[in-house]
């Protein structure tokens, strides 16, 4: 059983068990019968390990990352909308709407509509992030999923993909942090 300091339980109409992350808080999703904390904490143990190993390495790199601090939310917005350009013509699709707001669980959404939802927390980030997220939103359009195929498309642009979404992590706690936002808000998610 991992070492689990800190977990938070929830009871729900789900008929299988699952974990999530709030910002390094571990939250167990149980069915209302027939699973236990301590079973789920046995059977998804190693992967309880190696994400809050993750979290743990991100909390760290905090320390060594600094934000955008300047960048207003109009620059954002032309950023985005230069960004969503290039990304729609490198991978011939098309964008319905771009819309703006503050999101409490992730950097951008992607809808079955072709629109897309923006995170207004992105001016914080560097320029090569806020790319990366536009354009892993926008592959979105031709696939849906994040299976072989998308990550393909992503590796096509963004080779170092893989350190890009480890350095998003770490920007989501300093996000979180300036934004002075109760822990229970504090998730990320894709």
């Amino acid at each position: 059983m991992p070492n689990t300091q800190e977990y938070t339980v929830e009871y729900r109409n789900v008929k299988h068990p699952r974990c999530e992350f709030k910002t390094g808080t571990l939250l167990i999703i149980l069915p209302k019968t027939g699973w236990t904390p301590q079973q789920v904490l046995e059977k998804y143990g190693e992967w309880i390990k190696r994400k809050q190993g993750t979290i743990n390495t991100a909390i760290q790199q905090t320390t060594e990352t600094t934000i955008n601090k300047t960048r207003t939310d109009d620059q954002l917005r032309m950023l985005v909308q230069k960004f969503a350009e290039s990304a729609q013509r490198d991978l011939n699709t098309k964008i319905n709407k771009i819309y703006f707001r503050e999101m409490k669980t992730k950097w951008a959404s992607h809808s079955q509509n072709n629109n897309l939802t923006i995170n207004t927390l992105l001016k914080f980030l560097p320029e090569d992030l806020i790319s990366y997220i536009i354009y892993h939103e926008t592959a979105h359009n031709i696939e849906r999923k994040h299976n072989e195929t998308f990550w393909t498309l992503i590796n096509r642009k963004h080779p170092d993909y893989q350190a890009k979404e480890e350095n998003l992590l770490a920007f989501w706690f300093l996000t979180q942090e300036i934004t002075n936002k109760p822990e229970s808000a504090k998730t990320q998610r894709r």
